[in-house]
């Protein structure tokens, strides 16, 4: 009787598993790139993400930059405190990725679209 409990609950426990891989395949992506001016790291961190988002999250993403010289109206509401920084701010939870954008691997890891092993 215990055996076939358990197999059930690891029957919900990998169904929900699947429906959670579901939607985020599905889910639309919310996301702010803070950068501070046109100089060749920000000009890179921006084509890095542009091509990450092309690649994992075609047409399912908002990308705003926000360059912190010319528009301090965002910095303060999002607390940037070094540039360049991705923050990823749906689908939940909130996601901060700070530094080089041409990390692919981390900016996945970052966004929750692989996992961490």
């Amino acid at each position: 009787m215990k055996a076939a409990a358990k197999k059930k609950e690891q029957g919900d426990v990998t169904a929900e598993y699947d429906a959670a891989l579901l939607k985020r395949k599905t889910d639309h992506y919310v996301l702010r790139l803070y950068i501070a001016g046109n100089n060749p790291r920000s000009q890179t961190a921006v084509e890095s993400v542009k091509k990450i988002c092309e690649e994992y999250l075609n047409g399912r993403y908002e990308l705003e930059v926000i360059d912190i010289y010319l528009d301090r109206t965002k910095n303060p509401v999002d607390l940037v405190l070094a540039v360049p920084t991705l923050i990823k701010k749906l689908p939940l939870p909130l996601r901060r990725i700070i530094g080089d954008m041409t990390r692919k691997e981390r900016v996945l890891v970052g966004l929750d679209l692989v996992s961490r092993s």
